[in-house]
């Protein structure tokens, strides 16, 4: 009932509090024979990693990640390689400052999960949130440094496609531009404005939202279920399991509401390889649960991040009315930190889904159009 595993196959188990020693993760399930270096999963810690702009918290944490078990340097290639047993992944803490939570550690602070850890534990760890704070993620990014590895030709991305009411323009869509800007935004103008609109933000003491996008490519078709292991509701739930996060939505999402069945429906052609080509992707890459082949595409809201400078109003462990505003170093947008973690979880979903469906069914299938 400890509920801090995820995963199925490819599974870890995450621990570590946001002011403690160390956070980490045991990734277990991974097959053997997969080069894999530190150095590999590092790039994607890098992209988390707090205190690189001033549009995301100060805290400087380098994030640097040891492997302790579940990999052997091959002789014959001199590669390191998995073993198939599992891979302790492990990052120190280094820059807690625990003192500038003191003045509020008997205050639940307003969108915070303390008043909720305190009702369901007994116990609310004030110093940055313990083990509901976001530095918890570090260690899913590193799993799914591993997952990316597993499924052959599988490309993640992400992109925040929208800051506050402020929308990126989806015909400057350039995904060489993500990594140009402190946003990871694909639209370089959109980029720009949000240098300005976030610094307002930030210099006011308060905070924003945003909606981030993960594409998938290089999926092979047929990963998923139709029922109770569906594809897509596996991305959903470990999407919505990111911090902060309050909705998600696959393909098109809430949009196809307006839409007519003519609109929606992904129509098919036979392409000249012998296989069928979609004219549009309305479903995001999965049908009845399965994937298709297509691009997997999701997005997620991301709420305003709630440590802020504006006093506001609030209860605490005694029962007494009292306002509150929170010091310490805390992202102004909590969403363009995300981008790295959606990816993640993204990769280690699919990862889950290519080991089960191997499991099932074998390397391969014929198309519905060979002979069998």
């Amino acid at each position: 009932m400890s509920f801090n595993t995820f995963g199925h196959l490819f599974r870890f188990t995450s621990f570590g509090e946001s002011h403690g020693a160390a956070i980490g993760c045991v990734v277990d399930g991974c097959p053997p024979r997969i080069p894999v270096t530190a150095e590999e999963i590092q790039v994607f810690l890098d992209k988390r990693r707090p205190g690189q702009s001033r549009f995301t918290t100060q805290r400087q944490e380098p994030d640097a990640v040891k492997i302790l078990s579940g990999v052997f340097t091959d002789e014959a290639t001199g590669q390191q390689v998995t073993t198939g047993t599992p891979i302790m992944l492990l990052i120190e803490n280094v820059d807690q400052r625990s003192k500038d939570y003191s003045e509020i550690k008997d205050k639940y602070r307003p969108g915070h999960a303390g008043f909720a850890y305190d009702v369901k534990y007994g116990i609310n760890d004030y110093r940055g949130g313990g083990r509901s704070s976001a530095r918890e993620t570090a260690a899913r990014v590193a799993a799914g440094a591993i997952a990316r590895k597993i499924v052959p030709g599988l490309v993640v991305r992400g992109a925040l496609v929208q800051m506050g009411p402020h929308k990126i323009d989806r015909s400057r869509w350039d995904w060489a531009e993500v990594d140009k800007n402190p946003f990871f935004c694909p639209d370089p103008v959109q980029a720009k404005f949000y240098e300005e609109y976030l610094d307002g933000v930030r210099k006011s003491g308060s905070s924003i939202g945003a909606v981030i996008e993960i594409v998938a490519e290089g999926v092979p078709s047929g990963l998923g279920a139709p029922i109770y292991a569906k594809l897509d509701g596996d991305i959903a739930g470990a999407l919505m399991g990111i911090n902060a996060v309050k909705g998600v939505e696959i393909g098109d999402g809430f949009a196809v509401a307006e839409l007519s069945g003519e609109d929606n429906a992904d129509e098919m052609r036979m392409g000249n390889d012998g296989k069928p080509l979609f004219l549009s992707n309305h479903a995001g890459g999965v049908l009845g649960g399965i994937s298709t082949g297509q691009a997997i595409v999701a997005r997620f809201a991301v709420k305003p991040t709630s440590s802020i400078l504006t006093p506001r109003k609030t209860v605490d462990r005694y029962g007494t009315n009292t306002e509150l505003f929170t010091k310490g170093r805390h992202d102004p947008c909590v969403g363009i930190r995300a981008v790295p973690i959606g990816e993640a979880m993204v990769a280690c979903v699919i990862a889950d889904h290519y080991l089960m469906h191997r499991g099932q069914v074998g390397e391969s299938l014929p198309w519905p159009f060979e002979k069998r």
